[in-house]
Order: structure tokens, then C-alpha cells, then sequence
């Protein structure tokens, strides 16, 4: 099956924040068995990132790649992502139908504010 990925276009206000540490991704946690990218091989993780656009804010769980994480990242720290996709999922189970929105980026940076006077 085709999966849809769609790119994520944000306003130059937008405003965007990590809101935790990464967490390891796994496609099976009793058997240690991590999730990677399927390009690369990294293993990747999941960041909560808070958008903020205007008055809105959002929190969105964004899947990055352990190479793309940067170092030093903190909760709290303003960060840019780098090809932001939103990919729509729906699974059927015992006749119920959830869906919703995986996000994924292939790098976060930190958002650095220029210095007074730059």
C-alpha cells in the first residue's frame, strides 16, 4: 500500500519549542528491537515539539533520526525542522477505526535567536 506523505509548510512566525528529551522509537521493546530509518539505518526517536502560530499552540510527537538530533537539545529550547512531513494513518481493529497524524522531520536544529546588536 501507498503511503501518503505531505509536507509541512509553516508560517515565518511560526514558533517551535522541544518540549521533552528524545525517546527511543521501538518496532519491539520486550525483544530490544529498535526502530530505524529505512534509508539510513538510524535508529530513530520521538521529540515533543510545541508549536506556537499566533494564538494557537499545538503539541505535535515528531520521529527524527538519531542523526539528525542535535546535540545538546533540551526541553524548553527553541528548535527549526528540517522536511517536515505529516504522514495520515487509520487502522481497523476488532471492527473500531482509529487514525491520526505521524509527523516526521529529518533533522531538528536549535533555533538560535541572534545576539543584541547582530
Amino acid at each position: 500500500m501507498a503511503r501518503t506523505s505531505i509536507r509541512v509548510g509553516l508560517l515565518p512566525e511560526t514558533q517551535l519549542m522541544a518540549g521533552a528529551l528524545p525517546v527511543a522509537k521501538w518496532t519491539d521493546q520486550e525483544k530490544g528491537e529498535r526502530a530505524v530509518d529505512r534509508e539510513t539505518g538510524s535508529p530513530l526517536y520521538t521529540v515533543m515539539i510545541f508549536l506556537m502560530e499566533g494564538e494557537r499552540a499545538e503539541a505535535l510527537k515528531v520521529t527524527v533520526p538519531q542523526s539528525g538530533l542535535p546535540d545538546g537539545l533540551k526541553p524548553g529550547m527553541p528548535v527549526k525542522t528540517v522536511d517536515l512531513v505529516a504522514n495520515p494513518w487509520a487502522n481497523l481493529f476488532n471492527g473500531q477505526v482509529s487514525s491520526g497524524v505521524a509527523y516526521r522531520a529529518a533533522a531538528l536544529v536549535l533555533d538560535q535567536a541572534p545576539e543584541p546588536g547582530e
